[in-house]
């Protein structure tokens, strides 16, 4: 059976990068974009939902629940086959802290989540794996 122009897609990692005003106004943009790229590797409703509230609060926790105005929220998204990475960098002076509830949250809703600093802030890795090929 020949591929399909999806499952050619499904064998390559693509990336993709947004970067909306880091205010909590735009995180929806943020959580739409992460459902449709996931949506891409074939991932359950639930694992859908699941990232797009592990993006959420790794978005939150970068803002620090409030608006940085002329800043912006950048998320990085690669998709691969049966896997998808969201690195977010956003404002926020302080680093997550991997002992808050809100760290655990995140490990519970993805595969796998990192955090770091860099010269353009604080940045979170969410990383998910598994499709329904795996399942």
């Amino acid at each position: 059976m020949p591929m399909t122009r999806r499952d050619e897609a499904a064998q390559t990692s693509e990336a993709v990068e947004l970067r909306v005003p880091a205010d909590p106004a735009y995180l929806a943009v943020v959580r739409t974009a992460t459902a449709g790229l996931a949506a891409r590797i074939d991932l359950t409703l639930d694992d859908i939902e699941d990232l797009r509230i592990a993006v959420d609060e790794a978005c939150a926790l970068l803002l620090d629940g409030r608006a940085h105005p002329g800043v912006s929220l950048r998320t990085r998204f690669r998709v691969g086959p049966n896997r998808l990475d969201v690195v977010i960098h956003g404002p926020c002076e302080i680093s997550p802290q991997r002992s808050s509830f809100a760290w655990s949250v995140l490990k519970a809703l993805v595969g796998g989540v990192e955090t770091g600093r860099d010269v353009d802030g604080n940045w979170i890795r969410l990383t998910h794996i598994g499709g329904r090929a795996e399942r």
